[in-house]
């Protein structure tokens, strides 16, 4: 044979292996339960028996284990995943690793996801993606908390196919009475879970037994090794089976020429030709052309990538949900929906966070935690905050409708993170259960008198000032001398205080975290309203959070919120303190008081800042009117209060 013969045959076995690989369907799977269960041993048995471990990585591994191994003079195959210093040390899965392997029937993506309750949301973050989950228990212990955890969570995130792995049986001898108990407790236990299939496997990740091959120990299970029932387990194709969903990333725009909406296809399919809609305005058109990497293809299905053409010319941007118009996805503003918090500030109803479903981010707060959920008993509790690694059942409201199917139907339309808006860290990570529709029949009211008609009656420019600063800091005093000069002019005002809404409008409310965020969220309103009335509004509040503080701006037109921050050092704001209430809280009296065990977020960029120690409060109060009326807020009022 010619070299030429040789090339040509050595290429066309490279192209036939690649096409090969192609063919193969994938399944994406999870490894979770508790803490030295052994999930990371498990997956470095499955990389090391499938060959996927070069010499190389075998020798680095063989000195790993000498330094980091847990197994004697043995080779301690979680090195194989543990890839960070810190899970090395302490013999424990911190982040979640991701591992490819292939066998000659399937191609694997698996997670290696963490046992301590710390990081319960680095395991919901494999799972959102999982198609089945290998959940280990130690056959010394039985179930545990996290293994319970893990599963009910699984179950939550839409896990439909469990596999039992009873790992570590060599040390209880191989005990074919301890396999059954563990597997009848947790038979018992996840009767109730939606689960299409639970296989239960005794085995040895350390050994290998009942991992990729059959163990000599075990002559009573006559069931499948794991990597048999990974290779076989159906998981069915029920995202090609569901209705077309088309989340926008992308308007293309090359050229004037070209418009094109990129993305990935969430569920079903679409061909040239098929209509689809526009969920939302329902605007309707037909599929022109349908763009993969490969170039123009008349189907494509979900999982694929590509770029949609449409017959017509309609208005489709970033966040846009396109759909089949026969099976159209809910369209809301207020939903309910299972939330995981991950983060450690604990969530507050009422807070703003941001909501990012898909490629659509929108404002949101979550309005009742409906009830909080044990994990280990499944009951229903009580909660007014949710703290990390809690689960909750929530109403949530957005700013603006968002397109969305429940979570059930749609892993990927019905799933969303919250986004903390001061950090831009994620904080939660939700499944859509139901929309909500209480106020559908509720429109804005179109009224014939506007702000601005109210405005120019009165010969001013509405205006919130929003005074911030500890307690003692001089804000109600400041606040109050400007008032007296605005009425002195003839303006139109009112003063919203703290101590006085509390005798009111907010008696219901304490002093906790959640309480002062729903304080600030219902004086935020109010004040919202007398600016729309065209009044100058005064707000004395403590108002120690910046996010509750952002959430009162955000309501307000443009322009119209001014912070004014009297910036008052704590040891001078204690020596102001008439009231004793700083050495109360010092003294353990008081629960809750911003500066000694609440924390006060001071404001980053203020309109105005106040230093107040050692100026006179009415020189202040002149500082403020000067810069309203410099602002244009203040125009020439006539003898009968008519602008002119």
């Amino acid at each position: 044979m010619s070299v030429l013969e040789d090339t040509l045959t050595s290429s066309e076995a490279v192209a036939a292996y690649v096409a090969a690989q192609e063919q193969k369907d994938q399944l994406r799977f999870l490894t979770c339960g508790s803490v030295d269960d052994g999930k990371s041993t498990l997956i470095g048995r499955l990389l090391y028996d499938t060959k996927l471990i070069f010499e190389d990585q075998l020798a680095a591994l063989e000195r790993d284990s000498k330094k980091h191994g847990t197994v004697g003079e043995d080779i301690d195959l979680a090195l194989l995943v543990d890839g960070l210093e810190a899970e090395r040390e302490q013999g424990i899965t911190i982040d979640v690793a991701y591992r490819f392997f292939a066998t000659d029937k399937r191609k694997f993506i698996v997670a290696d996801t963490p046992g301590h309750e710390q990081y319960t949301r680095n395991m919901a973050t494999g799972a959102s993606t999982a198609d089945l989950a290998v959940l280990l228990v130690d056959a010394r212990h039985g179930l545990q908390v996290q293994t319970r955890r893990h599963a009910f969570i699984a179950s939550l995130l839409g896990i439909r196919h469990v596999v039992l792995a009873v790992n570590k049986i060599d040390l209880v001898d191989y005990s074919q009475e301890r396999f059954d108990e563990i597997r009848k407790d947790f038979e018992t236990f996840a009767s109730g879970f939606d689960f299409e299939s639970l296989v239960a496997i005794p085995m040895s990740a350390r050994f290998g037994d009942n991992v990729t091959a059959k163990g000599g120990n075990m002559d009573w299970f006559t069931g499948p090794t794991l990597l048999e029932h990974l290779e076989t387990v159906e998981v069915g194709e029920h995202e090609l089976d569901a209705p077309f969903r088309f989340p926008v990333q992308w308007v293309n725009r090359p050229n004037l020429d070209f418009r094109g909406y990129s993305g990935t296809i969430a569920s079903g399919r679409v061909a040239v030709g098929d209509e689809i809609v526009v969920a939302g305005p329902a605007k309707t058109s037909r599929v022109k052309q349908i763009i993969a990497p490969t170039g123009e293809v008349e189907e494509a299905r979900a999982g694929e990538a590509v770029t949609l053409t449409l017959q017509d010319e309609i208005d489709i941007s970033r966040g846009d949900l396109l759909s089949t118009p026969s099976a159209r996805p809910d369209v809301a503003d207020q939903m309910a929906a299972h939330l995981i918090w991950m983060s450690d500030e604990p969530l507050l109803p009422g807070r703003s966070y941001m909501l990012k479903i898909g490629a659509k981010t929108v404002n949101a707060t979550v309005t009742d935690i409906k009830h909080k959920i044990n994990v280990n008993t499944f009951e229903h509790m009580a909660g007014k905050t949710l703290d990390l690694n809690e689960i909750a059942f929530c109403n949530l409201s957005l700013s603006s409708d968002v397109a969305f199917d429940p979570y059930e139907a749609n892993r990927t339309t019905g799933s969303f993170i919250l986004i903390d808006r001061m950090t831009n860290q994620t904080v939660g990570a939700g499944m859509v259960w139901f929309a909500l529709r209480r106020a559908t029949n509720i429109h804005w009211q179109a009224l014939d008198i506007d702000r601005k008609a109210r405005a120019d009656k009165m010969g001013q420019q509405p205006a919130v000032l929003w005074f911030t600063g500890l307690s003692g800091s001089g804000k109600s005093t400041i606040a109050s001398l400007v008032e007296k000069r605005l009425h002195a002019e003839g303006r139109h005002t009112y003063t919203l205080d703290g101590d006085n809404v509390r005798h009111g409008l907010n008696r219901d409310l304490g002093f906790t975290d959640a309480d002062r965020v729903e304080n600030i969220r219902r004086v935020g309103e109010v004040a919202t309203l007398m600016s729309d009335a065209g009044l100058i509004t005064l707000v004395s509040f403590i108002s120690p959070f910046r996010s509750e503080r952002q959430m009162a701006r955000d309501l307000m037109g443009e322009g119209e919120f001014i912070e004014v921050f009297v910036d008052t050092p704590i040891e001078e704001c204690k020596k102001r303190d008439p009231k004793g209430l700083y050495a109360k809280a010092e003294a353990g009296e008081i629960k809750n008081f911003t500066g000694i065990d609440s924390p006060y977020e001071a404001p980053e960029n203020p309109e105005i800042r106040i230093h107040n120690v050692g100026r006179p409060p009415e020189e202040v109060a002149d500082e403020i009117v000067a810069y309203l009326r410099a602002r244009g807020f203040l125009s020439v009022l006539g003898m009968d209060g008519d602008g002119i």
